[in-house]
């Protein structure tokens, strides 16, 4: 059987969901007979210029062997040029977390081409994987992707402790990296009209991605003199992260989109109530019973549903129990790789 070389823009050990996801599939799929070579792309995709491009296109030609197939990362798939693709000497199997066009605070003319050029580069994608059924829905509907190209691989899960708490004033939990798809804005604006309430909040991402966004929640917390109760914690390792979650009392997302919700699935396998927003498809990773939900930007909507929270001990208690039940029946990697290698396999015939 043929490798499967796996094109990553970027440096793949950042703590993102979506490199998180990559680095899990190269584990996975060597122990259940597939070979996966991770294939460093330039790390300015999707923002590629003509050198970048050609670089990639050199460097996949180059890893390629008879027999194998090509899977290439969303972040890099849907900005490069469909001639580019076309010139390919492998099958191409796509990755999308979610569309590009669908991140936030693009320009509109930077919509527009984004869209468009992942609808050329989708249309000559042997296969499509995706990580979400939302996603799925998304490409069906809006990029005109066929069923029968299409195979959803959610992420998979590590079992992990239930977490204790913090034994003190609520501690809320926000992962990811600060950016403006995640809407960290908005959650402070919602604490800023809770202070009469006991509570923190630890907010665990990269702070590299977006130094205007990070410099603007900063001015932020300190404008409504929140300094002392909210924390901008940065990246930690896996150890750390999962000490985190452990002392954690609620787990609060107000992102705008996700295309799965990958820290959503993890704050379940620890069982912790959470908050969280019906933006992409964060709605459906997290069951109703385990959740509160409300729409994405809402300020309103999301201040008196934490109000809720911090409130209510049984209402905790209830969600916490659910997101525990939940969080135990998640997929494993494993299962996760099982189903990229399946497409793998019927795309070289194998």
């Amino acid at each position: 059987m043929g490798r499967l070389v796996f094109a990553i823009p970027g440096d793949i050990s950042a703590r993102t969901g979506g490199y998180g996801y990559d680095r899990r599939l190269l584990a996975e799929l060597p122990p259940i007979g597939v070979e996966a070579v991770h294939l460093p792309l330039p790390g300015r995709f999707p923002d590629a210029g003509p050198q970048d491009v050609a670089a990639a296109l050199a460097a996949m030609q180059q890893a390629l062997q008879p027999g194998g197939a090509l899977l290439i990362d969303g972040l890099a798939y849907g900005a490069l040029p469909a001639e580019a693709i076309g010139a390919l000497a492998a099958p191409v199997i796509a990755l999308c977390h979610h569309p590009l066009c669908l991140e936030t605070g693009l320009a509109p003319g930077r919509v527009e081409f984004l869209r468009q050029s992942e609808r050329a580069a989708l249309a000559l994608a042997r296969h499509v994987i995706v990580t979400s059924a939302h996603t799925a829905e998304i490409l069906r509907r809006d990029f005109d992707i066929a069923p029968d190209r299409l195979t959803v691989a959610p992420p998979g899960t590590d079992r992990a402790p239930r977490a204790r708490g913090s034994g003190g004033a609520p501690l809320l939990l926000a992962v990811g990296a600060i950016m403006p798809r995640k809407a960290f804005d908005v959650l402070v604006e919602a604490l800023g009209g809770l202070t009469e309430l006991d509570w923190r909040l630890q907010i665990v991402g990269s702070r590299a991605l977006h130094p205007v966004i990070v410099a603007a929640l900063e001015a932020q917390i300190k404008a409504l003199g929140l300094e002392s109760r909210i924390e901008l914690a940065g990246e930690f390792s896996g150890g750390e992260i999962d000490a985190i979650y452990a002392a954690s009392d609620i787990f609060v997302s107000a992102s705008l989109f996700e295309g799965f919700g990958m820290a959503l699935a993890e704050a379940m396998t620890r069982g912790l109530p959470i908050l969280t927003t019906t933006g992409g498809a964060a709605a459906q990773t997290v069951p109703d019973a385990a959740a509160l939900k409300v729409p994405p930007a809402d300020v309103a909507a999301l201040r008196e549903a934490l109000r809720r929270l911090l409130c209510d001990d049984g209402l905790r208690r209830r969600l916490a129990q659910a997101s525990w039940r939940a969080g135990q029946g998640l997929p494993r990697w494993r299962e996760s790789a099982r189903l990229v290698a399946a497409v793998f396999r019927a795309t070289i015939g194998g």
